[in-house]
């Protein structure tokens, strides 16, 4: 155990070590939390506002039926945005199965999918194409797994994965 706790912050220490890259994308007004992985936002492209639907990219947030901690995803991403501008960045696939957009979600330099991971709210997901941030939001899940974080939590921890939940309640 504490040699994985010396590797994580041996890791941690040379990450933080490397000129951080400033991330690009648009920046967008949240309208609405859709859950704890999923956004609308105010898209002027073209001069024109439209709605449009945002899957963060590299999470797995709880279902709403895996209570409490579907709903505590979704009201911590609201806390986490609050009432500012978020910047929206893209990465290879650039829309899911569903016709939303994939984005990583920036705000005041920290990346929200990577914070919502690291405080136990959400997994990391591993099954995209898009891993720019990948290793950061796998480093984010160890960490909170380690320290018992949210969903890590030994007392009342997630029994289910959301795609697991998602897949056996599919078949009822």
């Amino acid at each position: 155990m504490l040699y994985r706790l010396f590797a994580i912050a041996l890791c941690v220490l040379l990450a933080s070590c490397q000129k951080p890259e400033m991330p690009q994308g648009t920046i967008a007004k949240v309208e609405r939390i859709l859950s704890g992985q999923t956004i609308e936002v105010i898209s002027t492209a073209d001069k024109i506002a439209l709605l449009e639907q945002i899957r963060l990219i590299g999470i797995d947030a709880p279902d709403f039926q895996q209570q409490p901690w579907g709903e505590a995803a979704k009201q911590r991403l609201e806390q986490l945005i609050g009432e500012k501008q978020v910047l929206l960045e893209s990465d290879i696939a650039e829309k899911d199965q569903y016709d939303r957009k994939l984005a990583y979600l920036w705000q005041d330099g920290i990346l929200l999918n990577e914070q919502l991971v690291k405080e136990g709210y959400v997994l990391a997901s591993g099954r995209s194409r898009n891993t720019k941030y990948q290793q950061r939001l796998l480093n984010a899940q160890e960490w909170a797994r380690l320290m018992g974080k949210g969903l890590w939590n030994p007392e009342r921890a997630l029994r289910q994965t959301p795609a697991e939940f998602r897949q056996q309640n599919q078949q009822k």
